[in-house]
């Protein structure tokens, strides 16, 4: 019973946790959502599900309560996965690989700042910058502070 307990509450901690950030996969969305309110897009390549330095990424960084707190307040994230397990679905494939391309990425993770526009009803995006893993979630923070500035 105590187990069972124990389990009950690590769960629980896990998902409120996760629920202080929102990343969304559908570009089109996020866009919008950027547009709306005039944040950029925090573009995170990945291999969920074989990446290491991604998986690092995530639990040094993205995990943290300093993260999940900045995220809120400067970017709307998105997450564009090339998982090796996961089957996504072929659209999500689709979208995943034309913005691999367009932002010539060459290695995982790696993460683009860009604020989107709409034209005639195509999006673009003005790339503020990139950057990587960081084991430190202030060293992240602080870099991608530095790339968010070329956007004043």
């Amino acid at each position: 019973m105590r187990k069972l307990v124990f389990i009950v509450l690590l769960v629980c901690s896990f998902s409120v946790k996760a629920q202080g950030l929102r990343w969304e996969s559908d570009v089109a969305k996020a866009c919008e959502a950027s547009i709306k309110s005039k944040k950029p897009l925090l573009l995170f390549f990945t291999g969920s599900d074989w990446c290491g330095w991604c998986m690092k990424l995530q639990n040094d960084v993205f995990k943290k309560q300093e993260f999940t707190k900045w995220s809120n307040e400067n970017v709307i994230l998105v997450e564009l996965d090339f998982p090796k397990r996961k089957q996504l679905s072929p659209e999500l494939t689709k979208q995943n690989q034309e913005l691999q391309q367009m932002f010539e990425v060459r290695g995982y993770p790696t993460v683009w700042f860009v604020l989107p526009s709409k034209t005639n009803g195509k999006i673009s995006f003005d790339k503020l910058g990139s950057t990587g893993y960081d084991s430190s979630v202030e060293n992240w923070i602080n870099n991608s502070n530095a790339i968010l500035k070329t956007k004043k």
